[in-house]
C-alpha cells in the first residue's frame, strides 16, 4: 500500500502540472530535433541521422524525466516540507517509500519519451519501438530515479538540484551516444563515457530501432548502476542520513 500511496501523489501532481510537465517534456527534445536533425543534414553509419538522433534523444527524454521528476521534488519535501521525517515515524516502510519514488519517476521519463515518439511518428524513418524498447525505457529511469533519490539526500540547499543537473545530466546529455557517436572520442575516455548510463540505454534502443538484438552487457550496465544507486538510497534514509 506504501508504494500505491506514493505513486497516487504522482499521479495527482502528475494531473495538477499535466500541461507544464507535458510543454517541459517537449520544448527541449523538440528543439533538439529542429536544430540537429532538420538543421545538419548528414548521415551516420550510412543512414540518415534523424535514424541515428532520434533513439538517442528517446532515451535521453528518459533520463531528463526520470531525473527531475525526482530530484527538485524530493529536495523541497526533505529540506523544506520535511516530509521524510514524517514518513520515518508513519507506519509506511521506507523501502516501499523509495520503490515508489523510483516507478513514479521512471514512469513520469517513460511519458516524456512518449511524447517525442509521438511528435517523430509522422517521419518515414523506418525505426522500430518495441516492447522491449520500453522495457529499456523504464529501466534507464530507474536508474536516474534513483540517483536523483540519492543526490536528493545529498543536497544541502534548494539550489544544488538545479546544481547536479549541471554537473551531470548536461554533460551526459551531450556526450553519451546522443548526438553524435562516441566512436571518435579518444581512447580511455570513449570507455568512460561508453559504461555510462545514457550510453547503454541509447546504444540499445538504437540498436532494436534499426531491427538488431541489443548488446546483452547493456542490461547487465544498467541494473548494476541501479542495484548501486538503490542500495545508497536505502543506506541513507534507513540511517537518516542529512533529513
Amino acid at each position: 500500500m506504501g508504494i500505491i500511496t506514493v505513486l497516487w501523489e504522482k499521479w495527482t501532481e502528475f494531473k495538477r502540472d499535466f500541461y507544464k510537465i507535458t510543454i517541459a517534456a517537449m520544448v527541449s527534445p523538440l528543439m533538439y530535433l529542429i536544430i540537429f536533425g532538420m538543421g545538419i543534414q548528414t548521415t551516420s553509419h550510412g543512414e540518415p541521422y534523424l535514424n541515428f538522433l532520434i533513439p538517442g534523444i528517446v532515451a535521453m527524454s528518459t533520463m531528463t524525466g526520470s531525473f527531475s521528476a525526482v530530484a527538485q521534488n524530493m529536495s523541497v519535501q526533505r529540506l523544506y516540507e520535511k516530509a521524510l521525517d514524517q514518513v520515518m515515524v508513519s507506519p509506511t516502510p521506507l523501502w516501499q517509500f523509495i520503490l515508489g519514488q523510483i516507478i513514479g519517476g521512471s514512469l513520469r521519463g517513460m511519458y516524456a519519451a512518449a511524447i517525442i515518439m509521438i511528435l517523430t511518428a509522422t517521419i518515414r524513418t523506418g525505426l522500430i519501438f518495441n516492447g522491449l524498447s520500453f522495457f529499456i525505457m523504464f529501466l534507464n529511469g530507474t536508474v536516474f530515479s534513483t540517483l536523483a533519490l540519492v543526490l536528493s539526500f545529498l543536497a544541502k540547499s534548494y539550489t544544488d538540484a538545479p546544481r547536479f543537473n549541471s554537473y551531470i545530466i548536461m554533460p551526459m546529455t551531450f556526450l553519451c551516444n546522443t548526438f553524435f557517436s562516441t566512436e571518435q572520442m579518444p581512447n580511455g575516455f570513449r570507455q568512460v563515457i561508453g559504461i555510462l548510463p545514457l550510453s547503454q540505454a541509447s546504444n540499445m534502443i538504437r540498436a532494436i530501432s534499426a531491427g538488431m538484438h541489443p548488446d546483452p552487457m547493456g542490461f547487465v550496465i544498467l541494473f548494476a548502476y541501479l542495484i548501486v544507486f538503490s542500495t545508497i538510497s536505502v543506506i541513507f534514509i534507513y540511517k537518516k542520513k542529512n533529513l
